[in-house]
């Protein structure tokens, strides 16, 4: 119950131009907002690093089905 003479706390919320959601970038990725780039980013990193969990998972799984070690089946060692 306010009174006419009485000021209110309360003012009226304007819309502000910081709420607006930020555009997103036309090169990010839909897991990362790092772009992609040549040399040491961390987008080079990341993927990198994927590569390799992959590459050792996949001489894990063949020296688990040959029997044998990697280097022996690839032909590295006698």
């Amino acid at each position: 119950m306010n009174k006419p003479d009485q000021v209110s706390d309360r003012t009226p919320e304007e819309p502000s131009s910081t709420s607006a959601a930020p555009e997103p970038l036309p090169t990010s990725s839909a897991t990362t907002k790092d772009v992609p780039a040549f040399g040491w980013s961390a987008y080079a990193e990341r993927i990198n690093g994927r590569f390799a969990m992959i590459g050792f998972l996949a001489v894990v799984l063949t020296e688990a089905l040959s029997g044998d070690t990697f280097l022996h089946w690839a032909g590295l060692i006698p």
